[in-house]
């Protein structure tokens, strides 16, 4: 299925077997890609992509925290992420957006500034043959021994491949001790994040997770504690001590690809129920808004056209 994929390249649009750099590239040698995954959604009038403004804001953003400069506008990079979904032809699926340098390089800083566009779309399950983990799924984590990034090493809120390293190792070692998922601490020993995921912890009824500071701006995370506060679960963003997972009710990690993905095992503990009652709440009400059943949060979709929900206002 991927042959018949088309993407977008620097103002183009060519077939997927185009997308190629060389492996001398500055991207490819020193990490330099940056990029953001995004979600795009059937609904009962066309696909729309979620929080696609918001995902396009943070690219920009990484490019601005690494001194790279964008081709595009923020406008202009939207309607190509929209104008490959609808040459793809998919009513839902997965969007990875990339910025990259393709020049050969060996020096370690790169030649240019300017960086080239290229956008994805794609069926996880049926391109890649990946099972979605989402729903009655759950997961089982440990405790990774390697630490979250710390922000005054690099610029952690830029998503560059090189960054992900970090969730790599952590992944790797998780694996390695039977279980499926890390959950990393920060540098001073403060719970932080997953891999690629954001931590969230039910306490009492209570929507709990660490606050930024020494994580990615996760903009799954903002939502789910915007939708919590609608649905009256309280929240609470903080500095939370490795045992808050010891007395938490629920735990989940929360991601573009799985929205809510249940954790049944930390460590040695088994938790008496998963999912829990409010991330069965939570995840209900996470299909209901990225499926557009829900007017109240139509602004946060943008349909292939572009007049389907708010998401152009």
């Amino acid at each position: 299925m991927l042959k018949e994929r088309i993407v977008y390249l620097d103002g183009t649009y060519a077939p997927w077997d185009e997308a190629k750099i060389h492996m001398m590239s500055h991207s490819v040698g020193r990490g330099s890609a940056i990029f953001e995954v995004i979600g795009f959604h059937e609904t009962a009038t066309g696909p729309a992509v979620f929080r696609l403004d918001e995902y396009v804001a943070r690219f920009r953003n990484s490019a601005a925290l690494l001194e790279m400069e964008p081709p595009l506008s923020a406008a202009d990079l939207q309607e190509a992420v929209l104008e490959t979904i609808r040459r793809n032809g998919l009513r839902r699926g997965v969007i990875k957006m990339m910025g990259l340098y393709p020049e050969i390089a060996f020096k370690i800083l790169p030649p240019l500034k300017r960086f080239r566009v290229a956008v994805f779309v794609f069926d996880p399950e049926g391109d890649f043959g990946e099972q979605a983990q989402a729903g009655e799924g759950s997961v089982t984590a440990c405790v990774s021994k390697w630490r979250r990034l710390d922000p005054q090493t690099i610029p952690i809120e830029a998503k560059v491949a090189a960054n992900y390293m970090n969730g790599i190792v952590a992944r790797a070692e998780a694996r390695n001790l039977g279980f499926d998922y890390a959950i990393l601490l920060d540098a001073q020993g403060c719970l932080a994040e997953g891999g690629t995921e954001s931590l969230f912890l039910v306490r009492e009824g209570r929507l709990v997770t660490p606050s930024l500071g020494t994580i990615l701006k996760g903009i799954t995370r903002k939502t789910l504690l915007e939708v919590a506060e609608t649905m009256g679960i309280g929240t609470f963003a903080g500095r939370l001590d490795p045992g808050a997972l010891q007395e938490a009710d629920e735990i989940f990690f929360a991601a573009t690809t799985n929205t809510l993905l249940p954790v049944r095992q930390v460590g040695d503990r088994i938790l008496k129920e998963c999912p829990g009652p409010v991330t069965r709440r939570l995840a209900e009400r996470m299909a209901a808004i990225t499926s557009g059943r829900e007017a109240q949060f139509h602004h946060w979709l943008f349909g292939i056209d572009r007049k389907m929900f708010g998401g152009d206002s």
